[in-house]
C-alpha cells in the first residue's frame, strides 16, 4: 500500500484590520517620502524632511482644537532649508494659529491658553523631529552636518517658541 501525500489548499489568512492610526501613520510616512523625494539625495536636503514631518505632526496635534489641516504647507523646491530658515518657518507656521486656538478655548485665561497652546505645538514639533530623525536614521544619513543641522534647528525652534511665549505673556499681562 502506497501512501500519497494529501494536497491541501492554502487558505488565505485573514489580515488583521489596520487601525485608523496605523493607516494614518503609513500614509504620513508615504507622504513624507513622496513630498520630499527622499532617496540618496536626502543627504542634501534633510531639513526639508524635518520640516515636512514637523508640519504633519503639528497638523495632527492642532486638529482636535482647530480642525483638520490647520497648517497646510508644502515644501517647495528651492526653499531655503538652512537651520535658521527652517526654524523660522516651523515657528511662524505653528504660532500663526494662536488666536484661533484662543477662540477655541474661551474658558482658559490668557496665560493658561498660552501654556496650553505651546504644550500642544511643542508636542507636535517634538514628534515631528523624532519622526524625521527616525527616517533619516533608517536611510543611514543622520550623521555629521546633517545631525548637527537638525540639532541646531531644534534649538532655534525652542528659542523662538520661548520668545513667542515671553512676548505673548507680556501682552496678556498688559491687557
Amino acid at each position: 500500500m502506497t501512501i500519497t501525500p494529501v494536497e491541501t489548499q492554502a487558505t488565505p489568512q485573514a489580515t488583521p484590520p489596520i487601525s485608523v492610526a496605523q493607516q494614518q501613520k503609513a500614509s504620513l510616512n508615504a507622504s513624507i517620502l513622496k513630498s520630499t523625494e527622499v532617496s540618496l539625495s536626502a543627504q542634501d536636503n534633510p531639513l526639508a524632511l524635518t520640516l515636512r514631518a514637523i508640519i504633519d505632526e503639528l497638523n495632527t496635534a492642532l486638529e482636535p482644537e482647530i480642525g483638520p489641516n490647520a497648517i497646510d504647507a508644502a515644501v517647495e523646491s528651492g526653499l531655503d532649508v538652512s537651520p535658521e530658515a527652517t526654524a523660522e518657518r516651523i515657528v511662524n507656521l505653528s504660532t500663526a494659529f494662536f488666536s484661533s486656538f484662543q477662540d477655541s478655548n474661551p474658558d482658559e485665561s490668557g496665560d493658561e491658553v498660552l501654556t496650553h497652546f505651546l504644550d500642544v505645538i511643542r508636542g507636535g514639533i517634538e514628534q515631528g523631529f523624532t519622526e524625521a530623525r527616525n527616517i533619516l536614521e533608517g536611510l543611514a544619513v543622520l550623521e555629521g552636518s546633517i545631525a548637527s543641522n537638525i540639532d541646531l534647528t531644534y534649538e532655534l525652534v525652542q528659542e523662538k517658541l520661548d520668545a513667542f511665549q515671553l512676548k505673548n505673556s507680556d501682552t496678556q499681562a498688559t491687557e
